[in-house]
């Protein structure tokens, strides 16, 4: 049984149709997968000025699904965005949604340093996805770029009670991000395998044998991805990786 997923969407994507936007859904999926629980964001969103009313949404969908754990959005250069954040603690959200490429944030933005550091001192997770889609793929409306290895270096360094969970990321931008942060700050981010290629070639065994499977976390990216593409890619680690575990996100927020 994997604990969690930390890369899940309800909802529909702005840029094509989606055939299973739906929580009831997911659930089936999870149940089908062996995954106990999930981080679940909406989707829609994170294309929205104001995230106040998909996190209603968000938080009224999943509601019924005690194997859903709400993520919502904090757009923190969005008035009373410090209500948004305690609002989601006190509901009990294991991490906090941030969009800053979408939102036209860049590397140095003060906001969104304001908010790492504000959920550093509250013991809640920031998620950051790097991207939705290939480029290759994209809709020619769909503008922003992926998230860059600045923007992460600059949020692993705000404060040393941050803790960041990367979705989305290839092995050039892990290994970008990575290598350029000290011990301390490596420590405070973590890595979903979804975008991770196993073989042929090896991405993800390569990156265990370098930086450890603790800095790996479980996610699938579903909807937008096959949720069996992370499983197969642990099943096919060589036979001197079979017993390498990736952090269960429980640990990581709330801690």
């Amino acid at each position: 049984m994997i604990p969690v997923d930390v890369h899940a969407y309800i909802g529909q994507f702005p840029f094509r149709h989606l055939p299973h936007p739906d929580p009831e859904i997911l659930v089936k999926v999870l149940a089908r997968e062996g995954i106990a629980r999930a981080w679940v964001a909406h989707l829609p969103t994170a294309f929205h000025r104001d995230p106040g009313p998909g996190n209603a949404e968000l938080f009224a969908r999943l509601a019924p699904h005690s194997t859903l754990l709400p993520t919502p959005a904090v757009r923190p250069d969005w008035p009373g965005w410090e209500r948004t954040l305690r609002d989601a603690i006190d509901r009990g959200a294991p991490a906090i949604r941030a969009w800053p490429m979408q939102w036209g944030m860049g590397p140095q933005d003060a906001s969104m340093r304001a908010l790492v550091s504000a959920c550093g001192e509250a013991g809640v997770a920031v998620v950051l996805a790097v991207r939705f889609e290939d480029l290759r793929q994209r809709h020619w409306m769909d503008a922003a770029g992926d998230l860059t290895g600045p923007h992460l270096r600059a949020l692993a360094r705000v404060s040393p009670t941050a803790r960041l969970v990367v979705l989305g990321a290839g092995r050039e931008l892990v290994e970008e991000v990575h290598w350029g942060l000290t011990p301390d700050e490596q420590s405070r981010l973590w890595w979903d395998i979804s975008w991770l290629w196993g073989p042929p070639e090896d991405h993800l065994a390569l990156l265990f044998r370098t930086m450890g499977a603790e800095r790996f976390v479980y996610g699938t990216g579903w909807q937008l991805r096959l949720t069996q593409t992370p499983r197969a890619n642990l099943d096919l680690l060589p036979p001197d990786l079979a017993d390498a575990e990736l952090t269960d996100a429980s640990s990581i927020a709330p801690w």
